[in-house]
């Protein structure tokens, strides 16, 4: 029902928005009465990036709440309102906010949209869903998957599990940031080179970091495949996820269940790495059958205001190593 009446709000926005036209040429921009454009991020993570970059001269405000799971993740009419306001809408793009298909899609509001992960070197994934094997049984929830738009158009969207991808982020905020605030510019430019030369540093320390574990034993097991990327620039092997692919919204079977615990067996993985946006029972269950270590970490939202573990996206790689790494040993 709710998804019923979510999709009903998109359709009124996108009636209003389309009366208005969608463009950064075309679309005034509706500053707040302090002068500062109004923008929107998707997720925390996004956010964190476009407030270092934009600074006390942007008016901010994140659609995904702290822990919330971008992949399931249903707007309020609330936040409808928020996207029909702003100036901007970053996004990571990727196929990560599906949510935000039918809006931008049907408004053609494609211009005020801008995805952070333009121009990474994008990981291909082999036929999309064909390694998900479905079972009899799991067609329901295929084609359930399948209307509500839950599908990562065959690129993994974990993008920023790559401090070096970050970097391009960053770039595409700030020379959006500029086009559309002449005036703050400069400002935009230096946040912009000093987060860059920050993410710099942690790439070089994350190399550090893992020389303590051999390459043949980088082994992780995740709750869903989300560090394609960090694998690739840090030489690791994702054995395998819990759920299926590379999102949330697939459920395992039986069957693929077991398949996983004999891989973890097979390739002695020392620990199932959960994220904080999922349940973890079924990942507590596969380590108690492989009496491997759970080990906790954050996956697609940083952490909220109350425990300020993982406050920005920096905190949030150096936790992520150190936990993986502590789970290697």
């Amino acid at each position: 029902m709710n998804r019923i009446i979510n999709k009903g709000w998109f359709s009124m926005v996108i009636l209003v928005m389309l009366s208005v036209g969608c463009s950064f040429e075309s679309y005034p921009i509706s500053k707040t009465e302090d002068g500062k454009l109004q923008v929107v991020a998707t997720t925390t993570i996004v956010a964190d990036l476009v407030n270092q970059v934009g600074g006390d001269v942007i008016e901010l405000s994140t659609l995904i709440p702290p822990g919330s799971d971008p992949h399931s993740f249903e707007p309020t009419p609330q936040d409808i309102a928020k996207v029909a306001d702003a100036d901007v809408i970053f996004a990571n793009g990727a196929g990560l906010e599906e949510f935000l298909d039918v809006l931008i899609e049907s408004a053609g509001a494609m211009e005020r949209v801008v995805h952070v992960s333009e121009g990474i070197d994008f990981i291909q994934i082999e036929g999309a869903h064909a390694e998900e094997e479905h079972e009899e049984g799991e067609g329901e929830h295929e084609d359930e998957e399948a209307q509500h738009g839950h599908s990562h158009e065959g690129i993994d969207p974990h993008t920023w599990t790559d401090p070096n991808n970050v970097i391009i982020w960053v770039d595409n905020i700030q020379k959006t940031l500029s086009e559309l605030d002449g005036a703050h510019a400069a400002v935009y430019q230096e946040n912009a080179q000093k987060i860059q030369h920050e993410l710099k540093d942690l790439d070089a320390w994350i190399k550090e970091q893992v020389k303590s574990v051999p390459v043949e034993d980088r082994l992780i097991v995740t709750d869903h495949k989300l560090f394609s990327y960090f694998a690739r620039q840090y030489d690791f092997t994702q054995v395998g996820a819990i759920f299926p692919g590379y999102s949330t919204l697939s459920s395992p079977s039986a069957k693929q269940l077991a398949e996983l615990e004999d891989a973890i067996r097979q390739y002695d993985v020392k620990a199932v790495l959960v994220g904080n946006t999922v349940n973890p029972d079924l990942a507590q269950r596969v380590a108690e059958d492989t009496g491997t270590k759970l080990i906790f970490i954050y996956t697609g939202s940083l952490s909220d205001e109350q425990s300020n573990e993982v406050s920005s996206y920096l905190d949030y790689m150096r936790y992520n190593v150190g936990a993986i790494l502590e789970g290697l040993k």
